[in-house]
């Protein structure tokens, strides 16, 4: 299966809660209620610099991934 980059999630044990997640590594779940994110790989063994470098960029692809979407729902 090709899954897409980005998908968004929501559930109803949290109503007031939505998430994005990003299927490729690193893999991860983004909540933009509280901007908290939940790491599905250990990233331990990673040049820190340079995942910091890769991270902040997923984040903001993200998070213009979430605004495009909220924009189609109008």
């Amino acid at each position: 299966m090709n899954l897409p980059k980005f998908l968004l999630a929501d559930n109803s044990e949290h109503p007031e809660d939505i998430f994005v997640l990003h299927t490729e590594y690193p893999r991860f779940l983004i909540n933009f209620k509280d901007d908290e994110i939940e790491w599905f790989e250990d990233l331990s063994n990673e040049n820190e610099q340079d995942l910091a470098n890769e991270l902040e960029g997923l984040i903001e692809a993200a998070g213009l991934f979430y605004d495009a979407e909220m924009e189609g729902l109008d």
